[in-house]
């Protein structure tokens, strides 16, 4: 009786940890393609967003913060890199592995694009923007960060 108790128990906690694992999901700190900015995933309400935390090169020339130079919004343009919002509205599909109807905004040029997140395992995603279908777009993949940089 006691063992089957036991197993019970090791399922049930088994699977608990196991259902945390996935509701994280993309949530947590990563590593762009080029390893030189760190992006925070988090929940926006039921959807998940995606911050700028980190730049290797934070500053321009003249030792000033990089700032949004290059945003088609005049108004949005003396925002600072660091802080700024690049990913945004991504919806769970459901199988705790895609997030989509999203949007990634490029910094370096500007411009926003539809994306989605697929998880291909706990320590990388890759983040697809694209224009009108998928199938037009390109593929980042990202790596998980143990821990924030300094900054």
């Amino acid at each position: 009786m006691k063992l089957k108790t036991a197993f019970r128990v090791s399922v049930s906690l088994g699977l608990v940890l196991l259902s945390g694992a996935v509701a994280a999901g993309p949530v947590g700190l990563w590593y762009t393609e080029e390893d030189d900015a760190q992006v925070e995933i988090a929940p926006c309400g039921d959807q998940l967003c995606g911050h700028i935390v980190w730049l290797e090169d934070p500053l321009n020339d003249e030792g000033e913060p990089l700032i949004d130079r290059l945003n088609p919004d005049e108004s949005l343009q003396d925002r600072p890199i660091v802080g700024l919002r690049i990913v945004w509205d991504m919806e769970p599909k459901g199988n705790g592995k895609v997030w989509e109807n999203g949007r990634v905004y490029d910094p370096e040029s500007g411009k926003t694009y539809q994306a989605r997140i697929t998880l291909k395992g706990k320590d990388r995603l890759d983040l697809r923007g694209f224009v009108g279908t998928p199938m037009f777009g390109r593929t980042s993949t990202w790596t998980r960060a143990d821990e924030p940089r300094a900054k």
